[in-house]
């Protein structure tokens, strides 16, 4: 940690402290063994590491029937991707390899080596040989999920690649950037439903669900694209529609001229209102997986991409260079994921609020982004009530006995009578506590004030290390109230029943 993190943190003290509630209390829910893993299973997890910072920890932490045909998964497909953005590799012998990737992944000692020598993952492909050696050994359903991931999106990005050889390379239409993304990313959520189901570990509708499936990799790969734009503009690459940035500018290259800040601003968040509308979609998928770490491996990602949009949203610094949510942030969207999806629907809902917050009358889509807001906080109400039956029948039933005792003129004459009468001895009424010693009262000052410093300290460093106060007030109020009647809540319960997932 460099001074410029210290003097970061000393003024975010909240970020330090998810940073280290994750390190300390973090507790995968399966772990991998690497002592009993071949070496070519073992250098295929380093490749792992080396290739993908964001999905290496939550794939070395699925349950064990997945953890290898997801593992080879990802490399498979960042193996393709590798080939496809490579521009020193000549068009024919690109779309050649792409086209026929699904199959010479399987071929026993298979590798390539005909990437440029700076191609960041070339050294994968130069030994992935040791990924097909591991990719036959996983079991025949899960390779034939793959192979046909693997074949259609071969064939997208060697129709793209073609497109790009012809001068056709750019995003024209809203349609061809739902394509593209479906390609890239829409099929990886397609092919990874398919695994979970049929490892059982996922509820078999999500298979009929296909909206449902291609929207968790659209949402993500649509927040990339947003927050990447600089990055792709210095590499000569542009991935916004023309159908959006039309309406705002005459050419792409002008969103990043500083006279036209404005016009950038609202076409960006025009490209915000196009992600955001796949976030209820992701929530509802969420609810069909059945196991935690396959719960954690989807979720993750998506607390990611609604932080990453509302911190993109109506910011100018996308047009200057590649902005990131913070560590300390990430920890704590990762803290509030890993546990279920009532917890990443509060995470869902704190950033909507922050996008509805920023968004401004002035921007042309300030109506429809306020709609796409207010249609995810509508989905997580429909699932999560905010209010709790029960305390409002309590609260029903008490409120009018309450407001007759306030109101009851002689209770307040009894009251009033009670404090000044001077007929009770000293300390028993307001004219006691009035007369009390100074000295005493110092004391009791003095003995208050060094037990609240102490606990003051000792609560902070057990809230430092993760401490859940707002539990413990919750179930001590459970266990002090009244049991009440449950019918009402029981009522809810069956009207927002999600069994037809």
């Amino acid at each position: 940690m460099g001074v410029a993190d210290v003097v970061y943190y000393t003024f975010h003290f909240q970020e330090l402290r998810s940073i280290i509630q994750w390190k300390t209390w973090h507790a995968p829910v399966h772990e991998r063994n690497p002592e009993k893993e071949s070496v070519s299973l073992r250098v295929c997890f380093d490749f792992l590491d080396k290739t993908s910072r964001s999905f290496s920890t939550v794939i070395q932490e699925l349950h064990p029937e997945l953890l290898v045909p997801i593992a080879l998964f990802y490399l498979i497909l960042r193996g393709l991707d590798t080939v496809e953005d490579d521009m020193t590799i000549t068009l024919d012998e690109k779309m050649t390899v792409l086209r026929e990737f699904h199959q010479t992944a399987e071929k026993e000692g298979w590798s390539f080596n005909g990437n440029g020598p700076d191609e960041k993952d070339r050294e994968l492909l130069v030994q992935f040989h040791y990924v097909t050696e591991e990719y036959r050994k996983v079991k025949p359903v899960y390779r034939e999920i793959i192979n046909d991931i693997t074949r259609q999106m071969g064939d997208g990005m060697a129709d793209y690649c073609k497109k790009a050889a012809d001068g056709k390379a750019g995003v024209d239409s809203v349609k061809d950037y739902d394509l593209y993304c479906y390609y890239v990313a829409g099929l990886v959520g397609n092919g990874l439903t398919r695994l979970f189901v049929e490892s059982g570990l996922a509820n078999p509708a999500l298979n009929q669900r296909l909206h449902l499936q291609t929207s968790m990799g659209l949402f993500l790969q649509k927040t990339n694209i947003i927050r990447d734009v600089r990055e792709d503009w210095d590499d000569k690459r542009r991935f916004w529609p023309r159908e959006i940035w039309s309406k705002y500018v005459e050419d792409f290259d002008d969103l990043f001229r500083p006279e036209n800040r404005e016009a950038a601003l609202n076409c960006s968040s025009d490209m915000v209102l196009n992600s955001l509308n796949h976030a209820d979609e992701c929530l509802f998928y969420l609810a069909g997986l059945k196991e935690q770490s396959v719960f954690n491996f989807a979720a993750i990602p998506q607390s990611m991409a609604i932080a990453t949009l509302a911190l993109v949203f109506r910011n100018p610094d996308i047009f200057q260079k590649n902005i990131k949510i913070t560590k300390g942030s990430a920890c704590q969207v990762m803290l509030e994921s890993t546990q279920n999806l009532q917890k990443v629907c509060e995470v869902f809902t704190r950033f909507v609020r922050k996008i509805h917050k920023k968004n401004t009358p002035k921007d042309p889509n300030f109506l429809k982004i306020s709609i796409a807001c207010g249609k995810v906080e509508q989905f997580i109400e429909s699932i999560f009530p905010s209010q709790d039956p029960q305390a409002l029948q309590r609260a029903a039933e008490a409120a009018p006995q309450l407001a007759k005792k306030a109101e009851d003129p002689a209770a307040i004459k009894a009251r009033e009578e009670e404090k000044w009468d001077l007929s009770e001895p000293p300390g028993t009424n307001l004219r006691g506590k009035l007369i009390l010693t100074s000295g005493v009262v110092y004391m009791m000052i003095a003995v208050m004030g060094t037990m609240f410093v102490l606990s003051c300290v000792m609560i902070g460093l057990a809230w430092l290390f993760g401490a859940r106060f707002d539990v413990a007030v919750d179930q001590l109020t459970q266990r002090f109230s009244s049991q009440a009647d449950t019918a009402p809540a029981q009522t809810l319960v069956n009207k927002y029943d999600q069994r037809e997932l």
